[in-house]
């Protein structure tokens, strides 16, 4: 039904490498094609390698590498004047300001990006972009807004048997079904997004269901199974250099370990997520991982007034973010470790489920 899943982000002489290749080596190779294309006048070929080099910098953690890459590919594509080749670009940008916590830059860029797609005729383009604005909303808690398109996104991608956006679409609706706590159907969806992945050879979505299993394995109690998976994506991380999603590996384990009340464990992999997170400038992750720290930490005794700090810090960044459940997320933090705040408003139909 899937056939294998391939990279389209590496276009034009890139167009060889599998989505499986070693970023480091995705890096070399396209630094080397945009100094030649550069040299010979090429701009599209100059768009294409920029773009890969922008993506490989990107999912190393070398943020602004990236930054100035997908520009430089959008001015190439630009010059060259190809609408889908400047959509990729502007795509890379969407993706990386997401990354980098900017979520409503992210969803502008990622809108025009899709706009761009659509006049230059490029319909993968156009999937990306809007699976990113999907994927964007999610992020920010808008459910509502986004889990219809994330389910369109769905059919269309098992409809032309795109395996890895098939994976990328099941494991946003299993995000959704986990966090208003649908265990069931968020299981269901994540083995069969690592089912998909793994039958199409993408070891990179595998890697993120693989995640999301053992959340949902750590949340019934399932310890043990549960830091089995971890293990083995992070396997699969460390071959691929998948330096953000190994930060995310590590904060989900730093999970585990809290809800088995595991805590000085807990407490060290929250610590090193939360430097990974800020080598990357990743303020989402980072925030997050302050938000487990800060929590393993008042379950061993910390001052109580000092995890109100924390926590009053933490909502302040959550909120910058632009995550819509920021309050409510901290709210619940508060009320689990039994800090008052005095301030009226809350109540306990505000709290959601931490992610």
């Amino acid at each position: 039904m899937y056939g294998k899943a391939f990279a389209p982000e590496y276009r034009g002489s890139l167009g060889d490498l599998s989505v499986n290749t070693s970023l480091e080596e995705v890096l070399a190779k396209a630094l080397e094609e945009r100094r030649k294309a550069d040299e010979g006048g090429h701009g599209a070929e100059s768009a294409s390698a920029g773009l890969a080099v922008a993506e490989a910098s990107r999912r190393l953690g070398r943020v602004e590498e990236a930054e100035q890459a997908w520009k430089d590919s959008y001015r190439a594509a630009r010059g060259s004047g190809d609408q889908g080749a400047m959509a990729w670009a502007v795509w890379s940008g969407g993706t990386l300001a997401r990354q980098r916590g900017a979520l409503s830059l992210a969803r502008r860029r990622l809108a025009l990006a899709a706009e761009l797609a659509e006049r230059g005729g490029d319909v993968v383009a156009r999937g990306y972009s809007l699976a990113g604005l999907a994927e964007t909303g999610r992020i920010q808690g808008d459910h509502a807004a986004v889990g219809e398109l994330h389910e369109k996104l769905l059919a269309e991608a098992r409809r032309r048997g795109e395996a890895r956006h098939t994976v990328w679409a099941l494991e946003g609706i299993a995000q959704m079904h986990r966090g208003a706590g649908s265990f069931d159907t968020a299981l269901a969806l994540f083995e069969e997004a690592a089912e998909i992945a793994g039958a199409a050879g993408d070891d990179r979505g595998r890697a993120w269901a693989l995640r999301g299993i053992a959340d949902v394995r750590s949340a019934r109690g399932e310890t043990g199974r549960a830091l089995e998976l971890l293990s083995e994506a992070e396997r699969i991380c460390r071959e691929i250099q998948l330096v953000s999603a190994l930060a995310y590996n590590l904060k989900m384990r730093g999970n585990v370990f809290y809800r088995a009340a595991r805590y000085p464990e807990a407490e060290e992999c929250y610590a090193e997520a939360l430097r990974e997170f800020r080598a990357m400038d990743e303020p989402r992750g980072e925030a997050l991982s302050g938000l487990g720290l800060t929590k393993a930490l008042a379950r061993q005794g910390r001052a109580p007034e000092r995890t109100a700090a924390d926590l009053d810090a933490l909502e302040g960044a959550l909120v910058r973010i632009g995550l819509r459940h920021a309050r409510a997320m901290i709210e619940r933090a508060r009320a689990e470790l039994g800090i008052v705040t005095g301030e009226p408003g809350a109540t306990a139909a505000d709290t959601a489920p931490v992610h």
